[in-house]
């Protein structure tokens, strides 16, 4: 399994204090008492194991396409609408919004090959990712490219209740690849995608998608 970069350090500091967890339940806390230190000792393996899978980074190979808008995230898409966007457009436009579990694959990917128009950073809220205010009030990142065809994608990263951190690496001017890495967002969180009227959304409510694989729109 290949672990993604953002995760060295927390996966350092979660095996160093399970481990000191463990020495203190078996010499100090549960002396003697081999099924508590062993109960402790699975839980801890467990914990590790999920923390580790949260910073996987899977490789995939995405099919580049002009005309596509690809998911910038694994996950599950729950809201598809067309709404006014006011802080880049401030004009209507198509949202499609998925929801990251933490059992999803966290890394974020360019649903687009273009420029790098726009790059805004909000501290906010951690209101639960699913909730409508979550778009707004949510500490989040925004992010416009301009693709190819002539049309600009805003793709906004949005802090869950256990999302703590957004990372991004989107400078405005710079040119990227559909499918490479846009950012990160640790434990549970929610990616929207502002899409022109014109586009022709392929997914559905409910449904599954993976980042740098999946079509979300034809532009």
């Amino acid at each position: 399994m290949t672990i993604h970069k953002e995760g060295y350090q927390i996966l350092f500091w979660t095996a160093f204090i399970l481990l000191a967890v463990n020495l203190l339940s078996i010499f100090y806390l549960f002396t003697g008492n081999q099924t508590a230190s062993t109960l402790i000792l699975v839980v801890s393996l467990v914990l590790f194991f999920l923390v580790l899978q949260f910073f996987r980074k899977p490789r995939r190979t995405t099919p580049l396409n002009d005309n596509h808008v690809i998911s910038p995230c694994d996950g599950t898409v729950v809201v598809i609408e067309e709404v006014n966007e006011p802080e880049y457009f401030k004009a209507p436009r198509r949202q499609v919004s998925i929801f990251m579990s933490p059992l999803n694959v966290h890394i974020n990917f360019y649903p687009v090959t273009g420029t790098v128009n726009y790059v805004k950073y909000y501290p906010g809220k951690y209101l639960v990712a699913w909730h409508p205010k979550s778009s707004t009030e949510n500490e989040r990142t925004s992010v416009v490219v301009k693709a190819k065809t002539g049309a600009e994608i805003l793709l906004r990263q949005i802090a869950g209740a256990l999302a703590r951190r957004i990372v991004w690496y989107a400078k405005e001017g710079q040119q990227v690849q559909q499918g490479h890495e846009l950012g990160f967002i640790k434990f549970g969180s929610r990616v929207d995608l502002f899409l022109p009227l014109d586009a022709e959304v392929k997914v559905k409510i409910g449904e599954k998608t993976q980042g740098g694989i999946t079509v979300i729109a034809d532009l």
